[in-house]
Parts: C-alpha cells; structure tokens; sequence
C-alpha cells in the first residue's frame, strides 16, 4: 500500500478517536494530523513520502559540512601554536573527509540524531525516544522491526510521553491507532499486498 493511502487511514483512525473522546474542534484537526503522521511512521525505513518530509536534501548537509571543514582549514592557520594548527588541520579535514560520503540514505541517520539531541537539550523524553526510533529505522530493513510488535510499543511509549507532554487525552490512542493501522493494511492476507509484516521479530521472520 503507498503512503497517500496510510496517511488517509491513519486520519480516518485519528478523526474516529477524536469523535470518541468528543474533543474539540482544535484537538479534532490535531488528532487527524497525529493519525496521518502515525500511519506513515512505519515506512520510515524506505525513501517514502514522511523520510522525504523530515530530511533535508544530502547535499545541502553535505555542502555546509564542507563550508565548516574549509573554516576549520581557515582558522587552524590562524592559531598562535604549532599543536593547535595542527589539531584544527586535522579536524578541517575529518569533515571534508566525512562530508564526501554523505549521501541521500544518510540523511534519516542524521536527522535521528539531531532529533535526539533537540530532545536532550530541552528535556523532552518523547523527543528524545522519537530521536532514538528514527535513527534505527534508517538503519532497518523494509517491513521489519518498525512493522513489528517491538515497533508497536517502542512508538506506543513515544504516544504516551507525548500525551502526558500535550495534556490532552486520546493523544495516545491517536498514535497508536495510526500507527497500527498502517500494520494491518500491509498485512499479506489483503489481496494487493505480495509481502506481509514479520510483527514477531526477532522471535519470528514469518511474514503475516
């Protein structure tokens, strides 16, 4: 199933909860986004339609990394001391080093960790957890820990710490419910899907 059609169902999950928990109309739109969203996070293991929103363009990164190598370059010549012009040289050249091989698949690894740091440095824990999922998805395999029941309840605990975060009840519910949405459609017993969902990994690779 492709992304456009995740998203809808997961904001048809989020509007249905929303209706449960008579919210109001801000949460309602709130808990539709929160749905769409939660229906998409899955499939952050592939170049799908919500890695392409929260990732820069490679070479955007890789063109900054470069700037800020030359500056080291720049600037280790302008130390007074021998040890220090070195150690700046040495740095300056890491990162050019470093921003060659940045490419586009990089990028959901990058953006993991400056979510995580982001979480860290205003002590949000379900920043700090969201930073954590994204960085093993770019590392996962499609339709393999993050379509799992691991997956479920890694991004079930980020749903509760972001609803004791919001104060706003159904928040988790939204999350969940979006996000095991997105399961259930791309399970193999539906006739448009050739591959299912190994949901007992590590225990099991079964495909369901």
């Amino acid at each position: 199933m492709n992304g456009t059609a995740h998203a809808v169902i997961g904001s048809a999950t989020g509007f249905i909860v929303a209706n449960a928990f008579q919210t109001t109309p801000a949460e309602t739109l709130l808990f539709v986004g929160l749905g769409g969203i939660s229906g998409l996070m899955p499939d952050l293991d592939i170049d799908g339609k919500l890695r392409g929103k929260i990732t820069l363009p490679h070479k955007m990164i890789q063109l900054s990394a470069m700037v800020i190598g030359i500056m080291m370059l720049v600037y280790s010549f302008l130390e007074k001391t021998a040890e220090d012009r070195w150690l700046g040289a040495g740095i300056g050249l890491l990162i050019l080093v470093i921003a060659s091989f940045i490419k586009q698949k990089h990028m959901l690894t990058i953006t993991g960790a400056a979510v995580l740091l982001g979480g860290i440095s205003i002590s949000e824990l379900w920043i700090i957890l969201l930073g954590i999922y994204i960085g093993i998805a770019s590392f996962s395999s499609h339709r393999s820990y993050t379509h799992s029941i691991l997956g479920i309840v890694f991004f079930g605990i980020i749903a509760a710490n972001l609803e004791a975060s919001l104060e706003i009840q159904g928040t988790y519910f939204t999350c969940l419910t979006g996000y095991i949405s997105h399961l259930i459609a791309d399970l193999k017993i539906l006739p448009f899907n050739k591959r299912g969902v190994k949901l007992f990994l590590p225990l099991s690779s079964i495909e369901l």
